[in-house]
């Protein structure tokens, strides 16, 4: 089965070339494939599986709903599905933000919600010009991927939206400008803001920048509550509008309420994965002064995916019920003493960086000689052979990352504590099988 699928299938493919096995089926924070052999599933679909694989009551509610008679699509059209959905989402929202919300449903894809984004805000504003940052992950469509720090899919790829500058982001480990700790903030935010001021930057009058609050493929790279207050404050301050790309950190996995990064005040935010609580959605959330587009301005068959609505509300509902952000905060809290566990047995892993079930661990060469701040070179072939290794023990992880040098944790957020003991245990295993 495998083997077919391979020999036939595009060589874009990424994820099951390094999962070399048929997984055949799930339940929360395990997946079973068709050997019979069982994994913890720490990856959880790139961060998708908030509430795991097939949740009871979300299984409940999809089967529930296709019994019901109701639409499956049904464009951008008001539906019972649709309206129970916006009232829940609304509800997790930052009050300030919900009292002045606009929302516009996009394609399966989340990329499809920052090709929405780029549309309004250049509507809205009459500029051309976008912000973004080294490391930002954002999409592999036209738009999306021009606001993408990654060049792998880039330099094939002719006539990619222009206008697009790329700004420091503060990676503290790899700091850009040579200096670590908080001085990566602080240098970080005078050059922006002085790049801006600047007449003669080169850079047009910006018609938004777009931020992850912990860059996610680009190597799980956390924002400090500092740095990005003094994003919103540059940006507020210079008229222009902020999106927060919350793609893959939304919904409790970084344990904060949704839209709700240190508190700071956005323009818009961009959601996708665990919306649909397992299925394909994406939304634009955006305050209602820039909604000056015209109708059709951004449309898309799928915008009106039901049982993804049905699913995302029913996952907001778990989220709430079993609180599980608070959840996430306590076993953040818990997986990151343990990996720092591992950190001090092991000399290649040189930073443990993330929040709440979101974790990097970055895989040095330690015998190489370090930078000037004292980190070393990244290794990609080793953190390559312990993700193998860690597949072969029955863990599901991915890399990320310069060089993809960086481990990724993204379990379920209904993960146990004694969950997460077993994959430390079988990632410490691993690591010992790569030296070894």
């Amino acid at each position: 089965m495998y083997a077919f699928v391979k020999a036939r299938e595009s060589g874009a493919r990424t994820y099951a070339n390094s999962i070399g096995v048929v997984i055949e089926k799930g339940r929360l924070a395990r997946v079973t494939d068709n050997a019979g052999k069982d994994y913890l599933d720490c990856l959880s679909c790139a961060g998708t599986l908030a509430t795991g694989h097939n949740h009871p009551y979300i299984l409940a509610k999809v089967k529930e709903f296709l019994q019901s008679g109701h639409v499956l699509q049904a464009l951008d059209m008001t539906t019972p599905a649709k309206y129970r959905f916006l009232v829940k989402l609304l509800e997790c929202l930052p009050p300030e933000f919900a009292r002045h919300v606009r929302f516009q449903s996009c394609g399966p894809s989340g990329a499809d919600a920052v090709e929405a984004a780029l549309k309004l805000f250049k509507t809205a504003t009459g500029r051309r010009t976008v912000l973004a940052f080294h490391g930002a992950y954002h999409g592999m469509t036209a738009g999306a991927l021009a606001l993408t720090g990654n060049l792998t899919a880039k330099r094939q790829v002719a006539s990619i939206m222009p206008d697009v500058h790329f700004l420091p982001y503060p990676y503290s480990y790899r700091c850009p400008f040579g200096l670590g700790g908080e001085q990566s903030d602080d240098t970080s935010l005078a050059y922006i803001e002085r790049m801006l001021a600047d007449p003669e930057s080169g850079v047009t009058a910006p018609a938004a920048m777009i931020v992850e609050a912990i860059q996610g493929e680009g190597g799980v790279i956390p924002a400090s509550a500092k740095w990005l207050r003094g994003i919103r404050e540059i940006t507020a301050r210079l008229d222009i509008p902020l999106i927060i790309d919350e793609i893959q950190t939304g919904f409790g996995r970084t344990a904060d309420r949704l839209g709700n990064h240190y508190g700071i005040r956005h323009d818009a935010r961009v959601i996708s994965k665990a919306v649909g609580g397992g299925f394909p959605l994406s939304m634009l959330l955006y305050h209602e002064k820039y909604d000056t587009w015209q109708a059709g301005a951004h449309a898309g068959t799928f915008r009106g995916n039901q049982i993804a609505m049905v699913a995302g509300a029913a996952c907001l509902e778990v989220i709430q019920a079993e609180q599980l952000v608070a959840q996430a905060r306590a076993k953040g809290n818990y997986l990151e003493t343990r990996l720092r566990e591992l950190a001090c047995r092991f000399s290649i892993l040189g930073d443990i960086r993330g929040r709440g079930l979101m974790w990097g661990i970055e895989v040095i060469a330690p015998d190489a000689a370090p930078d000037a701040i004292g980190s070393y070179p990244a290794d990609g072939a080793m953190a390559r052979t312990i993700k193998q290794r860690c597949l072969a023990n029955g863990l599901i992880i991915e890399t990320g990352g310069r060089h993809s040098a960086v481990l990724r944790l993204l379990p379920p957020l209904i993960i146990s504590e004694q969950e997460l003991d077993e994959a430390i245990d079988k990632l410490s295993r691993s690591i010992e099988e790569a030296l070894g």
